[in-house]
């Protein structure tokens, strides 16, 4: 039995169609059901039951033998979110009893960290356990994502096997409830399905040309891979990059959009939004050596190979994976 939790969010869900795409059946999906908009990213997986978040503990005192793993994939993952205690909440003190109920059980732990943990990239982006204390995010949440990383390497008492995982740009599948904070592709797609043009985001920064900031964006069906290695291999505990290694800039990504639409480029420029502007990364590429070193050898989805399978396979069908 297999425990994902956020199960009824993007990368979750998908890490549960992946998982029952290579025949594990029996999960236990934990999320917040009460979001309508969310049941098709969940309703059509096979798995043994459906957990309420808030339930989830108890659950667990009664079940917990029969469980193999944990995925908390679950968190408060606005970049916005401006309220402390709603992150402090979900992604700091719900997470440290995850980790405290797997170490005290016996049960190994993958969870979710991000690539906002490295804020403006000062310290680079290497997932060294030496620069977690260095950081500085340049927002809430990825400072709640530092301090529980940064509490999980503090703690005598640990899962037996654990893996923390920083997300860089995530686009894929199964983002249609995220709306502001879904992925530039979907964004994309959207502008350009209404209105035949796109609009990116300006430059405030001098050494970047507009549409030329850079990101490593990982298209999520190589996040699930990556995870299934870890779940199944796992190799020294700690915390692993998950990205492609590779910085790409939105100008590429949306180009590429515009190419598996089938329509013409149609490209324009508006002022970066006020209450994000002064908190944006210009640069992120992961530093993919340590997971490469843990023996994970499958390539990465190029960036016009993802958005074409994301667009064509599921965007204009409106499909779910």
């Amino acid at each position: 039995m297999i425990v994902v939790t956020g199960a009824a969010g993007f990368i979750a869900s998908c890490m549960a169609g992946a998982l029952n795409a290579r025949g594990y059946r029996d999960l236990v999906l934990v999320d917040n059901f009460s979001h309508e908009e969310r049941r098709p990213n969940y309703e059509g997986k096979q798995r043994t039951a459906l957990v309420a978040r808030e339930e989830f503990f108890e659950w667990l005192d009664g079940h917990h033998r029969y469980v193999e793993l944990v995925l908390h994939l679950g968190a408060r993952s606005a970049t916005t979110e401006a309220s402390a205690e709603v992150l402090g909440e979900l992604n700091l003190r719900y997470s440290q009893r995850v980790w405290g109920a797997c170490a005290a059980l016996g049960l190994p732990l993958i969870y979710a960290s991000s690539a906002a943990t490295y804020g403006l990239g000062e310290q680079g982006y290497s997932d060294s356990h030496e620069v977690v204390e260095k950081l500085r995010p340049l927002n809430l949440y990825g400072k709640s994502k530092n301090d529980f990383d940064r509490w999980a390497l503090a703690q005598e008492q640990a899962p037996f096997f654990w893996a923390g995982l920083k997300f860089f740009n995530v686009y894929g599948p199964n983002e249609y409830h995220k709306q502001r904070m879904a992925s530039v592709v979907l964004h994309a797609y959207e502008q350009i399905r209404r209105t035949g043009a796109m609009q990116l985001f300006r430059s405030h920064h001098p050494d970047y040309p507009d549409g030329g900031q850079l990101r490593d964006f990982v298209y999520v069906k190589d996040l699930c891979e990556a995870m299934m290695f870890l779940m199944e291999e796992r190799p020294q505990s700690g915390i692993y990059n998950m990205g492609t290694g590779q910085a790409r800039t939105f100008l590429d990504l949306v180009k590429s959009t515009f190419r598996a639409m089938g329509a013409p480029e149609r490209i324009g420029y508006i002022d970066t939004p006020v209450d994000i502007r002064d908190k944006y990364q210009y640069f992120t590429q992961a530093d993919m050596g340590k997971l490469r070193s843990a023996g994970y050898a499958k390539p990465f989805t190029s960036l016009e190979d993802g958005v074409a399978d994301y667009v064509k396979g599921y965007l204009i069908p409106h499909a779910y994976c």
